[in-house]
């Protein structure tokens, strides 16, 4: 089959279609060998021979953006089978077969029917197939063919990262590189110049310039001053088809800023300064400031102040703010009318960052000179000393005094000096001046372990001008003397045991003082000389401020004594000394042989005796496990279920069981008896529930004290007569029970729990013959009955 194509547009390809129509013709087209063996047809026997002739193969060409009225041709199909009868059909699939390509399945002939757009699809792949209208039979094999559309200058190019914004040092030499733009071309860059762009520069001469094909801008003029001009403009332009008449352009826009270098000294308005300042400025605050302008910004306009001489360098400091840039000139020293008038300084502002390619534009500082004058001021008194530490003992008599303030007038006047104390806090009222002396004195009697120390402010102010007030702090210092005697340094619990031996050490006491070290540091122990020898414990002094308890017999016991009291007098190294007595509280506890307490308890003897916490445990455990017997044997008797009637011929009569033994077959209720419980409680009389009275009985009174001395028998002898006398009442019995106990029995109690205390005549002594478990109990009943034999 061969393929001819009427597409060559190209100017390039129209010697290659020439020459291929040509070929085609003498040659029947060109064979494309795709296999070494034919295709099965209809399950005929495999043959190999060589191929016959098939497709010849082509490429075709349609061009975009069609806006004819009538399909683009695309080309031709043609079989070496087809004789010209139409016996031949041509059958076209792959992309866009049906839709945007048609073939005449007669002639072969193939064309587009919709506009193409080579940017969104550069080629389709097809195939193309011969068959026998009559017998559907295929002439040829299925070849592959690709349609290629053909490029126009349909795009324009586009910057697509703009617009830009980029900087450029100033005082940049000439070409220097600032941005590289890039514009792109959607159109093929293989075919013709559609694709081909080139740069020009529409707006931003004569100061940039860009490179036509790399585009490229860079400066175009030498030493472009951001101080001048700081902000720049430009418009890029692209344009295809190599710049061309006829091609398509776009353009963008480039924001250069120049950045600012130090091509700038800093330089003082004026040569010469004049500064007032009062002789009452402060140390340390600022009295003046200067500025140096420096036409460069940020780190290029940061400078330094100094004073580089002058008779005021002593006098004045100077420092620079980084936020306005400016010298802050402080006061180092107090300024004095008096001594010196006036000072002289040269400042001096220098850049703090320099560039040594623009050292030839001048030395980047400036100096100018600065005349202070000082003013004279009156002012308030001076103090001699900034503070006055002072002493006093306490319990000081009210009047004595503390110390002398001093202040003078620094004017030449020399003014008188008033003294005087602020009473703003509650401390100033303990304390009183001399207004002409400055002679403090005490107003009240201190307490050193109460306050040891007093903070006072005293000002001074001239006679002539009482509005200048100075102020000084004063401190006194409360001395101690030897007012407080010593005592215990707590609260001791100290404990014997009941097997403690002679001399043994039982506690270790400490004791303190309010006063400070000087008086009372040494104290010394001993036990009240006024009192007897204490046969039970005995104290020594450990001479480092402690003393130790110590025992005097070899045995304690809880029943006979649990609680001793020792006084301990206690004396400190004062002077005059001062001593205070403490009495000591000790207790006798039963102890485990390496010390530790048991029980301190004198009841707890079962412990003694012998009885583990594991045997108490168990005991009480067994008594929890009885109880919980019987509560559940109390449940099951009382969740018992009444027997079923065995069925309904059961002619037996039901029986109605009631927990109130009533009066008869009409007794159906249980009577109300909560008002016969307690005499107490009956009142009034309470109506029958069972029986509506007609007749209302007289009521009857019951005092309380006639109640609480009637007898139970007498009280339900007179409840049965008002019944048998009630009209309202059914003539019948009944039985009633009232839960009354009556009064308490004057025998008194028969509880064993007192009987403990009682001694017994029984010999406890074969205890000691029962084994080594119960030898800790024969020891305790030998111990009280030997206690109770003395």
């Amino acid at each position: 089959m061969r393929i001819t194509s009427t597409s060559c547009i190209c100017p390039v390809l129209v010697c290659l279609c020439f020459v291929q129509r040509c070929y085609g013709a003498a040659h029947h087209g060109s064979i494309k060998v795709t296999k070494n063996q034919t295709k099965h047809i209809e399950g005929e026997t495999e043959v190999h021979h060589r191929p016959k002739r098939g497709w010849v193969w082509n490429q075709f060409f349609v061009l975009e953006e069609h806006m004819g009225p009538d399909p683009q041709y695309v080309g031709k199909l043609h079989s070496n089978s087809d004789k010209g009868d139409g016996s031949v059909k041509y059958i076209l699939t792959g992309e866009g077969a049906g839709t945007i390509f048609i073939i005449d399945d007669t002639t072969g002939d193939i064309h587009s029917t919709k506009s193409l757009d080579r940017e969104q699809k550069t080629h389709y792949v097809l195939h193309a197939q011969a068959i026998d209208r009559r017998t559907n039979k295929p002439l040829e094999p299925e070849s592959e063919f690709i349609i290629k559309v053909q490029d126009i200058n349909d795009n324009a190019p586009k910057f697509t990262d703009g617009p830009y914004i980029v900087t450029v040092p100033e005082m940049s030499e000439m070409g220097t590189s600032v941005l590289q733009v890039t514009a792109t071309d959607a159109d093929d860059p293989t075919y013709g110049n559609s694709a081909r762009v080139v740069y020009s520069i529409l707006q931003g001469q004569p100061y940039f310039s860009v490179d036509p094909k790399t585009g490229v801008i860079r400066t175009a003029l030498h030493n472009m001053d951001r101080e001048a001009r700081e902000h720049y403009s430009v418009v890029i332009q692209a344009k295809d088809m190599a710049g061309q008449v006829g091609g398509l352009s776009g353009s963008t826009t480039v924001n250069i800023t120049l950045t600012d270098v130090n091509d700038n000294p800093p330089r003082f308005p004026q040569k010469h300064y004049q500064l007032y300042v009062p002789e009452s400025a402060q140390v340390g605050s600022a009295v003046g400031k200067i500025k140096a302008n420096d036409a460069d910004t940020g780190s290029n306009a940061d400078m330094k102040y100094t004073i580089i001489n002058g008779d005021g360098s002593g006098v004045f400091s100077i420092s620079t703010d980084k936020e306005t840039r400016e010298g802050i000139l402080s006061l180092k020293k107090p300024l004095n009318y008096e001594k010196k008038k006036s000072y002289t300084l040269n400042i001096e502002g220098a850049n703090t960052h320099l560039d040594f390619r623009f050292s030839h534009l001048g030395p980047f500082k400036d100096v100018t000179m600065l005349k202070i004058i000082v003013g004279d001021v009156d002012e308030p008194p001076l103090f001699t000393m900034p503070s006055y530490v002072m002493e006093v003992y306490e319990n000081a008599k009210i009047g004595t005094a503390v110390g002398t303030v001093t202040a003078q007038d620094p004017d030449t006047a020399n003014s008188l000096v008033r003294y005087f104390i602020d009473h703003n806090t509650e401390e100033d009222r303990y304390f009183t001046i001399d207004a002409s002396t400055g002679t403090i004195k005490t107003a009240k009697i201190f307490d050193r372990e109460e306050t040891p120390w007093y903070n006072i402010t005293v000002a001074a102010s001239e006679i002539d001008n009482p509005g200048l007030v100075s102020h000084v702090p004063v401190g006194v210092k409360i001395l101690d003397v030897n007012d407080n005697p010593p005592e215990l340094a707590r609260d001791y619990d100290v404990v014997v045991c009941e097997n403690a031996k002679p001399g043994q050490v039982i506690q270790t006491v400490t004791a303190t003082d309010k006063d400070n070290s000087a008086n009372g540091a040494r104290f010394h122990f001993s036990l009240d000389e006024g009192l007897s020898l204490n046969p039970n414990f005995t104290l020594r002094d450990n001479e480092d401020n402690t003393a130790s308890i110590l025992t005097r017999q070899r045995r304690y016991s809880r029943t006979t004594q649990d609680i001793y009291y020792l006084p301990v007098l206690i004396s400190d190294g004062g002077v005059p000394p001062l001593s205070s007595s403490s009495t000591l509280t000790i207790r006798v506890c039963a102890c485990e042989r390496d010390g530790r307490v048991r029980t301190c308890h004198a009841e707890a003897f079962l412990s003694s005796a012998g009885l583990s916490t594991g045997a108490l445990i168990a005991i009480l455990l067994c008594v929890v496990i009885l109880l919980a017997i019987v509560v559940l044997f109390i449940t099951l008797r009382r969740s018992k279920k009444e027997p079923l009637i065995i069925s309904e011929e059961d002619v037996r009569e039901n029986v109605v069981t009631y927990d109130d033994e009533g009066g008869g077959e009409e007794d159906t209720e249980a009577f109300d008896i909560t008002a016969l419980r307690n005499p107490s409680a009956a009142e009034e009389l309470k109506y029958r529930r069972d029986v509506r009275p007609e007749v209302k009985p007289a009521p009857k009174h019951h005092p309380s004290s006639d109640l609480d001395s009637v007898d139970v028998q007498d009280f339900i002898k007179q409840r049965l007569a008002e019944a048998d006398l009630d009209p309202s009442v059914p003539p019948y019995d009944s039985l009633q029970t009232y839960a009354y106990e009556g009064h308490r029995s004057e025998a008194g109690s028969i509880s064993s729990l007192d009987s403990a205390t009682t001694h017994s005549d029984q010999d406890y002594n074969y205890l000691g013959d029962w084994g080594p478990e119960f030898k800790k109990l024969a020891e305790l009943y030998g111990e009280i009955e030997s206690e109770r034999t003395t």
